[in-house]
């Protein structure tokens, strides 16, 4: 059995953190066996290495190593790429096609991105993995394969199975053995040496001097999170060595090229709303808004009560349950003619004067409106939604798309509209 520095070397993987030994040392160890494995990790960790070198400390060594990113395969497609189809399958298939767990028979398969398969595929995959077994898209013949499995996603996928975007089931299959791949932020001692080998290799590629970081840039360079992981450091490690005409870089020169992460920025939350959502948030407003007008229509009413009477105690007094609603329970204290003394209105008039006289005469007096007030507007929510509707498309000619668009609705939920009230 090789050793892990042995292993590092042969595939090219650089680091001494000790998580990172130990999945090395479970893929040598898994590697005479077939039994699946999953290996799991953030994006960009490098999580592709262990698969080759499960593949090649295997008996299947010889055999085909296929690598499939199903996260890049068009779901209409994925089940005609891994198991296959007959011709006339469906429209474009113009003759048979082998799949990949046809063509890898006595291979190794790595799935990546394996959180990604639609829930369909999902079911087929499953099949081989308890007994080899697969149908080609459009045939009825089973047909066997053996291959091996290995696995990996950068999905949680516990939260996937609870979501019931993952199968459990098929989870557990997968999982047999588990390679956990550390991010490269818990490999500190690591990072520098990783971008002195991208620095070199980069200076070998395009023909000019290593860059190399002074201290307060390898200082930097630890204390970055790194959320892309090794690709993010190679990346950083290639625009320096086009970029910058100094080969010394500096902190300063470094902050350059580093994204601004020194906070942590809010997840992404989805604001789209449901049509059912803007629906009920306009039913509560126009409930608000018709309770308002109902509280100014009853304030209208005590006003003219107490303009027509004159004593503004008496109609404080019968008007009781009508003051404790609009002006709240601390005022049944204060005198009700502190409420209007800044209102600016005729003053209240002695019982014995002519005011009350020109009150009576509506037809000619300015307080006509009085008469008004006694007759309230419907508050029904159904017939003000009737009304806005048929307001809306007289305005528009009819035209139900240019209706909808006024009434903040769509087009489907205003013509369900014109049905329900037969406009």
């Amino acid at each position: 059995m090789e050793s892990i520095q042995a292993i590092k070397q042969r595939f090219g993987i650089i680091g001494n953190n000790a998580k990172l030994n130990r999945a090395i040392e479970k893929s040598i160890q898994v590697s005479p066996t077939d039994i699946s494995v999953l290996v799991t990790g953030e994006s960009g960790v490098g999580k592709e290495s262990i698969p080759k070198i499960i593949h090649q400390l295997s008996h299947r060594k010889h055999g085909k190593y296929i690598a499939v990113n199903c996260g890049a395969i068009p779901e209409g497609t994925i089940d005609s790429e891994l198991f296959g189809h007959e011709k006339g399958a469906f429209t474009g298939a113009t003759s048979t096609r082998s799949g990949y767990f046809e063509v890898a028979d006595g291979g190794t398969i790595f799935l990546d991105e394996v959180g990604e398969l639609p829930l369909t595929t999902q079911v087929r995959l499953l099949r081989v993995l308890e007994n080899g077994e697969f149908i080609k898209v459009g045939s009825s013949k089973v047909q066997k394969t053996d291959v091996r499995i290995v696995a990996a996603t950068n999905v949680n996928m516990f939260e996937a199975i609870k979501k019931e975007k993952f199968r459990e089931d098929l989870y557990y299959r997968l999982s047999t053995v588990e390679i956990n791949i550390p991010p490269l932020r818990e490999r500190q001692e690591d990072i520098h040496l990783l971008f002195r080998k991208f620095a070199s290799d980069f200076a070998l590629k395009y023909k000019m001097p290593t860059i190399k970081l002074n201290d307060d840039a390898v200082d930097m360079l630890l204390k970055f999170r790194w959320n892309g992981n090794i690709r993010q450091l190679r990346n950083v490690a290639e625009q320096i060595s086009v970029l910058e005409q100094n080969r010394i870089i500096n902190a300063t020169s470094l902050r350059a090229y580093l994204p601004n992460t020194s906070t942590n920025l809010p997840a992404v939350i989805n604001n789209s709303k449901s049509e059912s959502d803007f629906s009920n948030e306009r039913e509560i407003l126009y409930k608000v808004l018709f309770d308002m007008k109902s509280d100014l229509t009853d304030l209208k009413k005590l006003t003219m009560e107490l303009m027509k009477s004159g004593n503004g105690n008496e109609v404080q007094k019968d008007n009781e349950h009508l003051i404790q609603k609009i002006y709240g329970g601390n005022k049944e204290k204060a005198s009700f003619e502190d409420e209007f003394q800044d209102l600016e209105v005729l003053p209240i008039a002695d019982k014995n004067d002519t005011f009350t006289e020109t009150v009576d005469d509506a037809s000619q007096d300015k307080y006509h409106f009085a008469e008004e007030i006694q007759e309230e507007e419907t508050l029904s929510l159904h017939d003000k939604e009737l009304e806005l509707i048929k307001k809306s498309l007289e305005r528009h000619s009819g035209k139900r798309k240019l209706a909808a668009a006024e009434l903040g609705i769509s087009e489907r939920t205003l013509y369900r509209k014109i049905k329900q009230f037969d406009l």
